[in-house]
């Protein structure tokens, strides 16, 4: 069956859509998430064209990412505003869909949209339930209209993708009757920086010699960057780590940014935790590999792809215990608990794996690129006629 699958594919030559214009105007989750969905998809013979929608404030970091010929990037100028980017979806998307005529649209997050006006299937990716789970994340009135387009994107979709087990166990839980009317499939983020040279950032003063922690998050409650902060000043004190250790953490701001300030101030951190919020991939995979322990104490998360991309380099890693990071991470993290003294656990977790000797090998493969690739393939088919 699979091979006819195949078979149908590379007759069909498939156009597939992704839709990514999103608010932030360096990258995120999402944004890496869409960048990895197109490059994955134009590695296949069966997709001839892959066709992605930004944000002209998105511009310049997709032209950077991608070197296929198969990619068409549009740049879409309008207000980065809610209301704008709003109406944008409703109207604008259908008719850029409607003159290009792909054969599957791909929103690569929940975004509001009129199912009537796309004339081709639409498929949508679900990274988390957080306007239902973390309400307070959103505030109010702003959650009720992220539950109601979350809601509304995902009973007008033609299919679903959710990006982990966990993600897809929750909407399960909101949606209880969603997945006897429609397919839907977990498929895991791919990570691949094979064909990426690594290279020191020239504004960070440190050497290939130095020590650091890493944590990669953006600047919200639920990533925990707090706790962490707290833990390397404790570790700091007690003489766990070397005087001249760092704490980098690379992660776009958010609303926890001026208390994350504040926080290093009173520690007296200033000189000690580094915080990035614009990186080069190239970049990126230099702090992995160097880093002497990668550290990920959300409370909350969709799927955690810096997690992945940490264990796709073989890091020594600690992880909060939760379900989704423990379905990632698997046994080659140590885990700490949030419940009690959140600090101490954090803390002790870090002073556990820097004891252990470094492993640089890793037979993971549940996040290779082809595979990944494949999954959507046939994802895909279930929606589009041969």
């Amino acid at each position: 069956m699979e091979d006819v699958i195949f078979y149908n594919f590379r007759i069909h030559n498939m156009h597939i859509l992704i839709a990514a214009l999103h608010r932030p105007i360096n990258p995120t989750g999402v944004c890496r998430y869409a960048a990895n969905l197109a490059q994955c998809l134009t590695d296949t013979q069966e997709v001839s064209k892959v066709t992605l929608i930004v944000g002209a404030w998105q511009k310049y970091y997709f032209e950077s990412f991608f070197n296929s010929h198969k990619i068409q990037l549009i740049s879409v100028d309008i207000k980065n505003s809610s209301l704008s980017r709003n109406i944008w979806f409703l109207f604008g998307l259908p008719k850029i869909v409607k003159g290009l005529n792909p054969d599957l649209v791909h929103l690569s997050f929940p975004l509001p949209f009129l199912r009537p006006l796309f004339s081709v299937p639409v498929v949508s990716t679900i990274h988390d339930l957080y306007p239902y789970e973390k309400p307070e994340v959103f505030g109010y009135p702003n959650v009720i209209f992220n539950q109601l387009f979350l809601k509304q994107c995902i009973e007008h979709s033609d299919g679903l993708t959710c990006v982990s087990k966990t993600t897809l166990s929750s909407l399960n839980s909101y949606f209880p009757n969603i997945q006897s009317l429609k397919p839907i499939n977990a498929i895991y983020n791919y990570v691949d920086f094979s064909n990426i040279v690594a290279e020191k950032s020239t504004n960070l003063n440190m050497s290939d010699h130095d020590s650091f922690l890493l944590c990669v998050a953006q600047h919200r409650k639920n990533k925990n960057i707090d706790l962490l902060i707290q833990s390397f000043s404790f570790l700091k004190q007690h003489s766990y780590l070397k005087d001249a250790t760092k704490l980098i953490i690379v992660g776009n701001t958010g609303p926890e940014t001026e208390s994350l300030h504040n926080l290093i101030q009173t520690l007296y951190l200033h000189d000690q935790v580094i915080l990035i919020h614009a990186i080069k991939d190239n970049e990126l995979c230099w702090l992995y590999q160097k880093c002497q322990v990668f550290i990920a104490a959300s409370s909350q998360e969709g799927f955690c792809l810096p997690l992945a991309e940490a264990l796709y380099f073989s890091c020594q890693i600690v992880c909060s215990s939760i379900p989704i990071l423990r379905e990632v991470g698997g046994s080659n993290c140590c885990y700490f608990d949030l419940e009690g003294d959140a600090v101490n656990n954090l803390s002790q977790a870090i002073i556990s794996t820097l004891k252990q000797p470094l492993n640089r090998t890793t037979d993971d493969f549940r996040f290779s690129k082809l595979d990944i690739a494949y999954q959507y393939l046939k994802f895909y088919f279930r929606f589009v006629c041969i």
